[in-house]
């Protein structure tokens, strides 16, 4: 597909969804429309990688047998053989259960921040600088309601189990710790109480600032540079999304391992010590004394292949639905409000 044709694709999509939304959506509210399309967006941006996502957890691992020295097939192979084609999705639906609140809060807040800050800061203007500011505060957010479902989705998505003979990864000659969302929540919750719950929320916090931010920057910033009449392309909004998402994920990387580090401390094997680190700085420090400096990054090609398909099709997938909805820009939304007042 050219980008003319997708072009002519989305103008089609856009053009025809205007009549629909003006009897299905009609007097919904703004940010219920945001929430709607960023949660679709979401869902469907992990569901399409959630193999890829599986594999990467069990790189970054170190004590993972038989894993951390494979390729991306050879690892999704071996998942297919030890746990069958469900095995690829295994965590998939804590994953979606995360994403979709979680991904709908995150478009929706950067929305409402940008529309907060154009209206109470105009000398700031309206460039991507708005997008950077407005997407550091709304991941910072979405991150803290969203938390503990990440931290179950790592846990049960760690756990690998031989369903043929009964050999563990992960957590040898013992049986999975946890069966589902629930017991994951319920069994750490008991160890820890509610802080256990947000292991590892340090490193991610520090890391979904300047990502968050990053990526609504690059992809915004991306889009200036469009010649008019590709503004729509289906093609041109992808490669945007995709280049935003590599871009702000390699500069925060080390921050996830330290993260998906802290969130499995309690299941490594019982012959290796757990991994408990006292903050982010500690934890960065402590993986490269001991593990060495290139386990920051480790699993970090697989992250480039996952995070190209998530972040194109997470942008355009809501860039499509917000057209769908009826959603207009925050300037709109400014002009709106001072008509009605």
């Amino acid at each position: 597909m050219d980008s003319s044709q997708g072009s002519t694709i989305a103008g089609f999509v856009d053009n025809a969804s205007i009549q629909r939304k003006q009897s299905s959506f009609d007097g919904v509210p703004v940010y219920v429309k945001e929430l709607i399309a960023g949660g679709f967006a979401g869902a469907l941006s992990k569901t399409a990688v959630a193999p890829l996502e599986r594999v990467k957890i069990l790189w970054q691992q170190t004590r993972t047998p038989g894993f951390h020295s494979l390729g991306v097939y050879q690892s999704l192979n071996k998942l297919v053989k030890r746990e069958g084609f469900q095995g690829l999705y295994k965590g998939n639906g804590a994953g979606v259960i995360r994403i979709v609140p979680y991904a709908a809060l995150h478009f929706m807040t950067y929305e409402r921040y940008k529309s907060w800050i154009l209206n109470n800061y105009p000398m700031l203007g309206s460039g991507p600088c708005i997008d950077l500011l407005a997407g550091s505060a709304a991941g910072g957010t979405s991150v803290l309601c969203t938390y503990p479902l990440d931290l179950a989705r790592t846990k049960l998505a760690y756990q690998v189990v031989d369903t043929r003979g009964g050999i563990k990864d992960g957590m040898r000659g013992a049986q999975p710790t946890h069966n589902g969302i629930k017991g994951v929540l319920t069994s750490v919750y008991k160890e820890g109480g509610a802080r256990g719950l947000y292991r590892g929320a340090g490193p991610t916090l520090t890391g979904i600032l300047p990502y968050a931010g990053l990526k609504f920057y690059m992809y915004e910033k991306l889009k200036t540079y469009l010649p008019e009449e590709h503004q729509k392309s289906i093609v041109m909004r992808l490669s945007c999304g995709a280049l935003a998402g590599l871009f702000g994920q390699t500069l925060t990387y080390p921050l996830d391992v330290v993260k998906r580090q802290m969130q499995v401390g309690s299941l490594q094997n019982a012959t290796h010590e757990n991994v408990r680190y006292k903050n982010t700085i500690d934890g960065l420090r402590t993986i490269v004394r001991n593990q060495g400096w290139r386990q920051l990054f480790h699993g970090v090609s697989i992250n480039y292949i996952r995070i190209v398909p998530s972040a194109a099709i997470s942008f355009t997938t809501y860039d499509m639905m917000k057209s769908w909805l009826g959603i207009p820009p925050p300037q709109q939304q400014k002009s709106r409000s001072v008509s009605a007042a």
